[in-house]
């Protein structure tokens, strides 16, 4: 099989520094074009900018194999290669004023030219894939992390069984499942239907451990005064309770109850039950790193914006009617105290509630909390990941969000961090997942998320 040239964009590696080596035994070239774009970002104090030294230091340590003009062995087999094209692009194909761009498509052309091997041009730039193709190139999206949405693990599955296991099931609050009834993934949610009657169900989770499917928890009297009304907000909240699982993520559309199911899991755990000593709740300010800027305040003042979302849910939870609420513990003495109702800033004034932005999170350690990142589809992979390895000993982590509502330009649906999580985490014990299909904010709400 002949091998392959990839040109790079310079889009490609400020997303992804190792790219190079995601190329296997193919060539790639590296336009001097996009390592000098790079060196314009490397002093930048966010994620761009630190891709943009790590790309700089890899490149600097290829030398030592060889001139990187004539090119050199890439640890996968292939070869890396930093050119520069010796003609310009073609006078009828240029813009007005030539960019970096226009260079690293005269390069790409060049290389098209000299024949051999096929010429594939890579960038994450949708208008540019769009010109490389008119100008008669191979064009390809950068997709090493790609998790197509159509084919994302819900976390959930339907299985049909005899009524007679389904009896013993809520006999026994357990059903034995070995792998060859079925492969199911650890903490995979189970709705056990009845062959004979559809309506004859059960709900369960696959326990990978025992390989049995255990009942779901029972919420009577809901959490923190929260009550789930479909079957994924009840598998929601029995995850978030789990002790077992240290990694969650929920994914739904907007009004489906994720970030609010997870904050009254978390109330009930750091303040009834003790498990944790803090709850910790976070959202990226976009992007990863920005500073909060020079908004008048301090930083509460300045978070105000970005966090409000947040402070509406705590609101809702805390200080809504007592009667909502379950009274037990410290917290409906202190209701009553204060004729009936609480203050989420009174618990945050206790230490109970932390809310800040993910922006100074690199570098620090995490210990016996409850932390939940919201809107963790803005996240590129490589900033989960350092979120993740934040964690310390006795700290549970949730992530939330909807794929399909992203505002960071450097991400899609399919590439982001929390899709990539989903992915990666469902064949580990730790983790756990579960899809929110039902809006429950409100009857309009609904309405609005499926029309328009």
């Amino acid at each position: 099989m002949t091998a392959k040239r990839f040109v790079l964009d310079t889009n490609v590696l400020l997303h992804d520094p190792k790219a190079v080596d995601h190329f296997a035994d193919n060539e790639v070239v590296v336009p001097i074009y996009a390592i000098e774009e790079i060196d314009r970002f490397k002093r930048e104090l966010s994620e761009r900018g630190r891709n943009a030294r790590v790309v700089s230091r890899y490149l600097d340590s290829m030398r030592e194999r060889g001139r990187l003009s004539d090119g050199v062995e890439t640890k996968t087999g292939g070869r890396l290669r930093v050119a520069m094209t010796t003609t310009d692009m073609p006078q009828a194909r240029q813009l007005p004023e030539a960019t970096a761009d226009d260079l690293i498509l005269a390069l790409a052309l060049e290389e098209q030219r000299r024949g051999g091997s096929p010429v594939i041009f890579v960038t994450k730039d949708v208008n540019l894939r769009i010109r490389a193709d008119a100008l008669g190139l191979l064009v390809e999206n950068y997709t090493d992390e790609r998790v197509e949405l159509s084919e994302l693990y819900s976390g959930a599955t339907d299985v049909v069984v005899p009524g007679a296991e389904v009896d013993r099931f809520y006999q026994e609050g357990k059903l034995a499942w070995s792998t060859e009834r079925g492969e199911l993934c650890p903490n995979q949610y189970v709705v056990l239907k009845d062959e004979a009657n559809a309506a004859h169900t059960g709900l369960g989770r696959f326990d990978a451990a025992q390989e049995t499917i255990q009942g779901v928890r029972r919420l009577r009297e809901g959490v923190w005064g929260i009550r789930p009304r479909n079957k994924e907000q009840h598998f929601a909240l029995d995850i978030l309770l789990n002790d077992e699982v240290k990694l969650v993520t929920l994914v739904g559309k907007a009004g489906t109850g994720k970030t609010l199911l997870a904050i009254a899991a978390g109330l009930q755990q750091v303040i009834e039950e003790r498990k944790f000593h803090k709850l910790l709740v976070s959202r990226p300010i976009f992007p990863l790193g920005r500073d909060i800027g020079f908004l008048p305040g301090d930083i509460e003042q300045k978070l105000n914006p970005w966090m409000q979302p947040i402070y509406d849910n705590l609101e809702l939870l805390v200080s809504g009617p007592a009667s909502q609420k379950p009274e037990k513990g410290e917290r409906a003495e202190r209701d009553r105290k204060n004729g009936g109702q609480g203050s989420y800033t009174e618990l945050m004034d206790m230490g109970y509630i932390e809310v800040e932005p993910l922006t100074y999170i690199r570098g620090r350690s995490i210990p016996n909390q409850f932390m939940i990142v919201d809107e963790a589809q803005n996240l590129t992979p490589h900033e989960v990941k350092t979120i993740i390895t934040r964690v310390g000993d006795n700290t549970k982590i949730i992530l939330t969000g909807d794929p399909y509502q992203i505002d960071n330009p450097y991400v899609d649906s399919s590439n982001n961090g929390l899709t990539v999580v989903v992915e990666r985490f469902k064949l580990e014990r730790l983790g756990g997942h579960v899809t929110l299909f039902k809006g429950e904010r409100s009857e309009l709400a609904e309405l609005a998320a499926n029309v328009l």
